[in-house]
């Protein structure tokens, strides 16, 4: 296995793990981000408050995109099982 080699695997891992947590994390961001404000203005401070929201926000976004991020990671661990001969033989 060449060193090239090495860096591609983690430069993929890399890229499906920022792919596969991002909308997810995305929309903890922003609701939070909102609730943040809608708590600045209100003046409640309460820190339970932020919690509730972004935990619902988190599962919904996660029930809808689950499908397309299993298809994003079987279609890089196909990619990466179908590699395996190339990187073992040093083809």
């Amino acid at each position: 296995m060449q060193p090239e080699d090495v860096i591609h695997l983690l430069r993929e891992a890399l890229r499906i793990g920022l792919i596969v947590g991002s909308p997810v994390l995305l929309a903890g961001m922003f609701v939070g981000l909102a609730v943040s404000l809608l708590q600045a203005l209100t003046q409640v401070q309460d820190q339970t408050v932020a919690f509730v929201p972004k935990i619902v926000a988190m599962v919904v976004v996660l029930a809808f995109v689950l499908p397309w991020l299993v298809t994003q990671m079987t279609v890089y661990t196909q990619e990466l099982i179908r590699q395996i001969p190339q990187m073992v033989m040093g083809g």
